[in-house]
């Protein structure tokens, strides 16, 4: 007879068997397999739960008009992998009506509805492009006891659509990557700035915001777009201790991604600032480590590509992906161990969350940052103080990196033993690949053209990475956007007559 594994028994109990008599721990013991929930998670789903109970029943509650303007109106803060999915899961099956999640992605409603279907919880999928007989269908589902409404902001605009829900006695709304109202809605998806209107139609007596980061100005946004700046804030610690962060500064960032993705462990993932880049970085990769170890991710994808690109890459251990922030939001593999941005995000929340999708799985996940004096320049467009800047203080900073990022996201305060320049005692070195050019025009002043220090820029570099790899990796466009780079620092200079073409040191010549 095969032994029965001695955990198994803990993990499948039955109610029966839980010694507690905490209902929503019940659910989630039976439905999911779990054996505790964290005290957040605990917060979150007593306040969906207690929403339900109408304020007349409630005794010794205080002062009710203030309980009332504030009562299920809650935005949560939970790092990535923190379990937030719990949070709206969990009472879902408690609720005596539905729950809607509403999502940004239409990849990640259908890769939450596969889930779903996959842990026995029936759910249905409103989105764009349905006929009326799959709406018919959904509707029929949600008489019949389907528990959970996934649909994105867009689908809501119908004010037919909305008017059907609120008939169908919807408990709870979740808002899954809340941010997203501040960072979209007043940009490209003007559909979150009318998420209010449709809270307040649909009248659910529980509506929560999730985000796994924050500034006190985006949970203000968002506080502001869904519930009229009336909200209270639930989180936990916003740091992930096992995202270890690094800097590299560098001049050809697309050589140094090239390098790192050969050095570093997999899987891995690239996030680039354009299509275009992740492709062309996919590319390159391909042609070293051939098609079925690299991909590449975007949102100008059709949908059938892009499920073929995620069933490739979740199983993977070798992978390496090179997307943009379309892979971001909704990406459950746990095993990532190196994330690099070829771009800095354009604000600390959108760094931390492209960053927190490595070490889901409680692992070491490197973090690293390639950061260009080309990138410092943009961004002294943005003022000191603004979320836009801070990137810039992050690469450049020669105290702990992870304080910086907590600091734009309200001042908490952690203990650091998992960045660059906590781990090494000193900031980030000056970028090799502009020291080698600078060096050699040292040795040379007055000697070549642009065109001639670019050629010899290309033999030299590659000369130095063929004893390591035995290819050469530079190319005439990369040491272009060396020496661009080193002009625009004034660094090196193009001489006037007598010797006019000619390059030279400029007038910064000690910065590097």
């Amino acid at each position: 007879m095969k032994e029965e594994n001695p955990i198994m028994p803990l993990q499948k109990a039955s109610s029966e068997n839980i010694c507690t008599d905490d209902e929503a721990l019940i659910a989630a013991q039976k439905a999911f397999g779990i054996t505790y929930l964290y005290p957040w998670q605990r917060i979150v789903i007593a306040n969906i739960l207690d929403a339900q109970i109408p304020a007349e029943k409630i005794e010794n509650i205080g002062n009710s008009d203030d309980t009332e303007l504030y009562k299920g109106k809650q935005i949560v803060l939970l790092p990535t992998g923190a379990g937030k999915s719990l949070c709206f899961l969990t009472p879902s099956l408690l609720l005596d009506g539905a729950t809607i999640v509403l999502y940004p992605l239409l990849a990640l409603m259908s890769d939450q509805k596969r889930r779903m279907d996959e842990g026995g919880i029936k759910s249905v999928v409103f989105c764009g492009g349905q006929t009326k007989e799959q709406r018919e269908e959904n509707f029929r589902q949600i008489e019949n006891g389907a528990k959970i409404i996934l649909a994105n902001p867009e689908v809501l605009q119908s004010e037919k659509l909305v008017e059907r829900l609120a008939r169908c006695n919807i408990s709870h709304i979740a808002i899954d990557e809340a941010h997203c109202c501040a960072e979209w809605g007043d940009t490209f998806r003007p559909a979150y700035l009318n998420l209010g209107n449709v809270i307040k139609k649909i009248n659910s007596p529980a509506v929560t915001a999730f985000t796994a980061t924050a500034s006190p100005q985006v949970l203000n946004r968002v506080s502001e777009i869904l519930f009229g700046g009336m909200s209270h804030v639930v989180r936990s610690d916003s740091d992930r201790p096992n995202i270890h962060y690094e800097v590299i500064n560098t001049y050809a960032k697309k050589r140094t991604a090239f390098l790192l993705a050969l050095e570093r462990p997999k899987p891995l993932i690239i996030f680039c600032g354009t299509r275009n880049k992740s492709e062309d970085m996919a590319r390159e990769l391909a042609s070293y480590y051939g098609p079925d170890k690299v991909k590449f991710y975007h949102a100008g994808m059709e949908k059938t590509e892009k499920d073929k690109v995620e069933k490739w890459f979740y199983p993977r251990t070798d992978a390496i992906l090179c997307c943009t922030c379309a892979f971001g939001m909704g990406v459950d593999k746990k095993d990532i161990h190196t994330v690099i941005h070829l771009e800095p995000s354009p604000t600390a929340e959108a760094y931390i969350q492209e960053a927190g999708r490595g070490g889901r799985d409680g692992s070491i996940a490197n973090a690293v940052l390639l950061w260009s004096p080309k990138d410092s320049m943009d961004s002294e467009k943005f003022p000191k103080g603004s979320r836009q800047r801070v990137l810039k203080e992050f690469a450049e900073s020669k105290t702990c990196r992870r304080q910086v990022l907590l600091d734009a996201l309200g001042g908490e305060q952690a203990a650091c033993n998992g960045c660059d320049i906590c781990k090494n005692g000193h900031p980030a070195p000056k970028a090799i690949d502009g020291k080698i050019i600078l060096d050699l025009v040292r040795h040379h002043r007055k000697q070549w053209t642009i065109e001639e220090l670019n050629g010899q820029s290309a033999i030299l570099l590659n000369k130095k990475i063929a004893a390591l790899y035995r290819m050469n990796f530079y190319e005439h466009s990369d040491t272009d956007e060396i020496i661009t780079q080193l002009k625009n620092q004034n660094l090196i200079k193009t001489c006037t007559f007598p010797f006019k073409g000619l390059i030279t040191i400029g007038n910064k010549e000690q910065e590097l």
